[in-house]
Parts: C-alpha cells; sequence; structure tokens
C-alpha cells in the first residue's frame, strides 16, 4: 500500500501554481512552476501529518478518485509510520512488542516518524502484524 494524498493545483493569475491538499486544510503551498509546486507539495505534506502526529491529532484517510487531483506522497519516515500504525490497528505497543520479542519503547518507537527503522526492523513488524514489506521506487 502507498499512502497518496490528493491535492488540487491551480494556477495564479501571477503564473504561480498553488496546490492545496483534499482533506487537510493546513496543508498547502505554491510553487513557480508545476515541477516546483508538486516537490514543496510532498515537503509540506510530511510537515502537516508529523505535526498531526505529534500532537494526537486525527490523520485521515487520503481520498481516491478526486477528478483533476495530484496524488503526492509524504517522505519514506513518515509513510513507514502511518503504514505501520495503520497495520496495527487496535494492537496495543506490548503486544507488538512480545510479538516482536523486543520492548514497549522500541514496537512504539517503530512508529515515529522522526526515527528511521531498519528495513529488518520493518520487515519483522510486518510479518508479525500480518502484513509483508514490498519496497517500491518512483
Amino acid at each position: 500500500m502507498v499512502i497518496l494524498y490528493p491535492a488540487k493545483v491551480t494556477q495564479e493569475v501571477d503564473g504561480m501554481f498553488f496546490v492545496q491538499f483534499v482533506g487537510l486544510e493546513e496543508a498547502f503551498t505554491d510553487g513557480e512552476t508545476l515541477e516546483e509546486a508538486l516537490f514543496n507539495a510532498s515537503e509540506v505534506l510530511t510537515l502537516t501529518l508529523l505535526g498531526r502526529m505529534a500532537e494526537g491529532m486525527d490523520i485521515p484517510q487520503p481520498e481516491n478518485g478526486i477528478e483533476g487531483a495530484h496524488y503526492v506522497a509524504p517522505d519514506a519516515k513518515t509513510q513507514a509510520a502511518l503504514l505501520l500504525r495503520q497495520a496495527r490497528g487496535d494492537r496495543t505497543y506490548a503486544e507488538l512488542a512480545r510479538a516482536l520479542e523486543t520492548s514497549w519503547d522500541v514496537a512504539k518507537r517503530l512508529e515515529d516518524a522522526n526515527h528511521w527503522p531498519s528495513l529488518r526492523a520493518l520487515d519483522r513488524a510486518a510479518t508479525a502484524l500480518g502484513k509483508r514489506l514490498v519496497l517500491s521506487l518512483s
């Protein structure tokens, strides 16, 4: 699963490209070119999701099928943290820690987007959660 959030892009009168994320009102940016605006959008999306995670706020699921939207991914660390959070579901960190044969703190850190978990740790966590780790470059 890849986490991609829809964003509407409009070109302003001055030629700038304005980007507004659907469902994340505080996430918007712009750029002189479409490429720059979408690059900036990925950074803004990452910061918005990190801020929501730090504040314990709800993180909405990305909407699909938004006509004319550009779909933007957050950075890899944030995406990994969100995917593990979704896969964990209602399981506690203690349950995950027991399945991984590690401490509660180590299990919790897997969902910390400021921490770079190893591929081995991600693979073990995915297996413990009944998932498979699949890598992709795009």
